[in-house]
């Protein structure tokens, strides 16, 4: 398999329930602190109240965050967009008369979750149209590229949980292609009352604080959140003087085709993409310093990527990062992908917060407390409903 050319990461925008931007998402990681709460942008009859991680915010009415005819999903992507920019010290002037294309991965911002049109329209009633023009001008890949006036390709992902992640690899093909001078890529996703009861249907949805990777986990807690990173063409980055902050390195993704909601037992799927990611970005598993787990606490999901971790990348240290933000859905990939690059800067990885007693049936455990890191690559995957599986390989320069 080719290896793929580097390409660079000069910015990075990232909010989540643990932060409202990205050193304050950085900050919260090694704070050992985390606080899921009921939700309040909801309501619920269910008689358990779950907790979720919910980004606690309005957005001002500027840059287009605030305006009422986009969802909630758009004006989260929209503010990682602005602060990965910022980041890169890339003005809104700068990038006229660049190629920029905008990839952004999302789940729930895929949907209409209009409750009430859909009761009234199965009552027979005529509802207005506004929820319906809300609904399509909320793209949010293209909410991004509208606000920026962007016209290079565009393309929002919805591919379940690995989303971010594989949004992440597509816009990096593109600028190696030599499609777009600069691409923003990233994720985003919103908690909605559809979703949080579709979960706690499943049965996978815990009461308590999740606990990834623990004995006695029960499941995930749903949070919301956005994540951007500014990816930039060699030509692009050398003339503006601009040091990466990273590079992604390789890219790999392989589909299971087992289950609509459950990983394949053995984690064929996910050793490919494993395999794929590290020969595509030209290092060997050695060289890996640690791994983002996708670790949602689902009994399946840790039994499976356990089994991976030991079997592919033997004593690597690995963390689940969802004990301090929740399960992001499509916007989760590219939060872990953030949060990677911030440990690789930092030299440090979390503790696995929430795993107090890792399963004994397991064959690898992850890190239980802050553990510094040598190296200077790392690998973030995620695993997916309809068996998607995606990772990434981030590195940072000598």
């Amino acid at each position: 398999m080719t290896t793929l050319a580097p390409v660079a990461v000069t910015g990075v925008g990232c909010l989540s329930a643990a932060g409202l931007d990205f050193p304050s998402c950085m900050a919260a990681l090694f704070s050992g602190q985390r606080q899921p709460i009921p939700p309040e942008s909801f309501t619920s009859t269910h008689p358990v109240r779950y907790p979720v991680f919910e980004v606690a915010v309005e957005f001002p009415e500027q840059r287009g965050v605030g305006k009422p005819d986009v969802l909630r999903t758009s004006r989260l992507a929209l503010v990682a967009a602005a602060e990965a920019l910022a980041d890169a010290g890339i003005e809104r002037e700068q990038l006229r008369g660049l190629r920029v294309g905008v990839c952004v991965g999302t789940t729930v911002g895929s949907a209409m979750n209009n409750e009430l049109f859909y009761r009234q329209f199965k009552a027979g009633e005529r509802p207005a149209i506004d929820p319906i023009v809300k609904f399509l001008n909320s793209n949010p890949a293209a909410s991004i590229a509208r606000e920026y006036g962007f016209d290079g390709p565009c393309q929002t992902v919805v591919n379940a949980c690995s989303s971010g992640t594989d949004a992440i690899g597509l816009a990096a093909s593109w600028i190696r292609a030599g499609i777009c001078d600069v691409a923003l890529a990233g994720g985003a996703d919103e908690l909605c009352r559809v979703t949080y009861n579709g979960f706690i249907s499943l049965l996978i949805t815990d009461e308590e604080p999740c606990r990834p990777f623990d004995r006695d986990r029960k499941g995930l807690n749903l949070g919301a959140g956005a994540a951007v990173l500014v990816l930039e063409s060699e030509a692009a980055r050398i003339q503006r003087q601009k040091a990466p902050r990273a590079r992604v390195l390789g890219y790999g993704s392989a589909s299971d085709g087992y289950h609509l909601t459950a990983p394949r037992p053995d984690g064929s799927g996910l050793k490919r993409a494993i395999a794929e990611a590290l020969a595509t970005s030209g290092v060997s598993a050695a060289d890996i310093a640690f791994v983002n787990a996708h670790g949602t606490a689902t009994p399946d999901n840790d039994r499976t990527e356990s089994k991976v971790l030991a079997e592919v990348l033997p004593g690597i240290p690995f963390v689940s990062t969802k004990g301090y933000t929740g399960h992001t859905l499509g916007a989760a990939g590219a939060i872990e992908a953030a949060f990677t690059i911030g440990c690789l800067e930092q030299g440090r990885i979390p503790g696995n917060i929430g795993c107090t007693t890792p399963d004994p049936e397991f064959p690898a455990a992850p890190v239980l407390v802050e553990t510094l890191v040598t190296g200077r690559v790392a690998l973030s995957e995620s695993l997916a409903f309809g068996g998607n599986n995606a990772v990434v390989v981030l590195g940072r320069d000598a």
